[in-house]
Parts: C-alpha cells; structure tokens; sequence
C-alpha cells in the first residue's frame, strides 16, 4: 500500500504549554482514521498542522514521501490535503453552488481548471453529496446537515488525496448521522484517504478501519475500532466509567 502520510516526532509548543508531543503516524492510501480523546488532547492541533495553519516545534510530515515542512496552508491544498472546519463557516452571502466552486478553483490543480471545468466539477459534487436542489440557495439559509455536507462538499471540490475532517458529525440526529457515515465512507470510496475527528463512538466504529486516540498531547494507543474502544487506558482516560459498564 502506499503511504501517503508520514509523521515522525511532531511536537507543537505554545510557550510552556506542550499541546502535542512525540507523535509517530503513518496513514496508507484508502484508509479511514479516526482521531479520539477527551478536549485539549490535541486533536485539533494534530489537523491544524498537518494542515499548515499552525507551524510544528519539531519533527517533520511527509506527504505522499516528501516534507511538507514550512509550506503554508494554500500551498498545501494545491498539493492534495484539504480539510473541514469544526465550526461549519460557509461564504454565507453566495450560493451552496457558490461555495462549492470555490473549492473547486483553489485545491489541487485549481489553477489550472478554469471557470468552465470548476463549475462541472461543482456540479458533480453537488449531486454526489446530497445538495441537489440546494444549489441556488444562500449558504446562510441551508440547515445544520446541510451546512455540513457543504463543508464537506467544498473540501471534496478541491480533488484532495488526503481529508481532514474536524466533527463533521457533531449535533446531528440519528438519521443524519447515519447518512453521514455513509457519505464518509463513499468520499474514502472515490479515493480519498480520510483522518475524521469525531466525539460519537457509534460513528467512529462504523467509519473507521483504524483509530488514533491521544490525551494531554500524547497518543495512547492506536488499532482496530473494536480494540480501541475497548482499551482500558483508553476508557480511563475518555470514555469514562459508563461505557466501561456498557461494554463489560
């Protein structure tokens, strides 16, 4: 299998604050990982640098075998990594068919497409997950699912090899997060390889082939869903005593 990302020592420091710390991680092409931990593990943090919207104290990421050291978050994008924001923050003034050009003509190769291809391609992602209909709407006035699926429909426009997906999941019902999952799982199926931060377990058992799980900026383990999720240190340290009881 390919490796198309190589962490090796990643350590970000804010002052005296260690916010993450001597992480080793190697993601192949056409996997799912999840990233879980309790708030301030440095989850956020890990995408945020992988992303380049923050720079790393020390150690190096190697996409698709070569450092992404210094490179700033455009340049990134143009390489194939794009990502989601936690908080949705669409170009709430232009249309969802807008918003989703917009990916189209700053990812990879946005340079090189034009108006005329972005907008076939616009259009493509604007079918494939799930906006039909939507397309002449104000961004402001879709619904929370559907804000989230223009968060990821925009990131996808950007013809990304690597998603960064921050709690696309989070305040979604049942049903929605249902066809969350399935959408997750048909993005990595067109052959994108996907890291998703996510606080609901049913969703990261479901989705992902393997989970990272990290706490105080240190990773405590990584593995299969089910081995994960039911780790000792794991339960201690996130899921807590209830769920220990649940699944014991």
């Amino acid at each position: 299998m390919v490796k198309i990302l190589e962490i090796h020592g990643l350590t970000k420091s804010f002052g005296n604050l260690v916010a993450l710390k001597d992480i080793y991680l190697t993601i192949e092409q056409g996997e799912i990982l999840g990233l879980i931990g309790p708030n301030g593990a440095g989850k956020s943090t890990l995408v945020n640098l992988i992303s380049g919207t923050l720079s790393y104290s020390a150690g190096d990421i190697r996409f698709l075998g070569k450092s992404i050291k210094g490179f700033k978050p455009h340049q990134i994008a143009e390489l194939g990594i794009s990502r989601t924001s936690q908080i949705v923050r669409p170009f709430n003034d232009m249309t969802t068919f807008e918003n989703i050009m917009v990916g189209a003509l700053f990812g990879k190769k946005g340079k090189k497409k034009g108006m005329r291809v972005a907008r076939r391609k616009a259009k493509g992602i604007l079918q494939d997950l799930g906006l039909t209909g939507r397309d002449e709407m104000p961004a402001e006035s879709l619904n929370i699912a559907e804000r989230k699926r223009l968060e990821n429909a925009r990131a996808v426009a950007m013809l990304p090899n690597l998603l960064l997906l921050d709690e696309v999941l989070a305040g979604l019902n049942p049903v929605e997060m249902d066809d969350g999952v399935k959408l997750i799982k048909r993005i990595r199926d067109s052959g994108v390889t996907i890291i998703v931060i996510e606080h609901v377990m049913r969703a990261i058992a479901d989705a992902c082939d393997r989970v990272l799980v990290l706490n105080h900026g240190e990773k405590i383990t990584e593995g299969g869903p089910d081995m994960v999720l039911n780790h000792p240190d794991v339960i201690d340290a996130y899921l807590g005593k209830r769920y220990n009881a649940l699944v014991t």
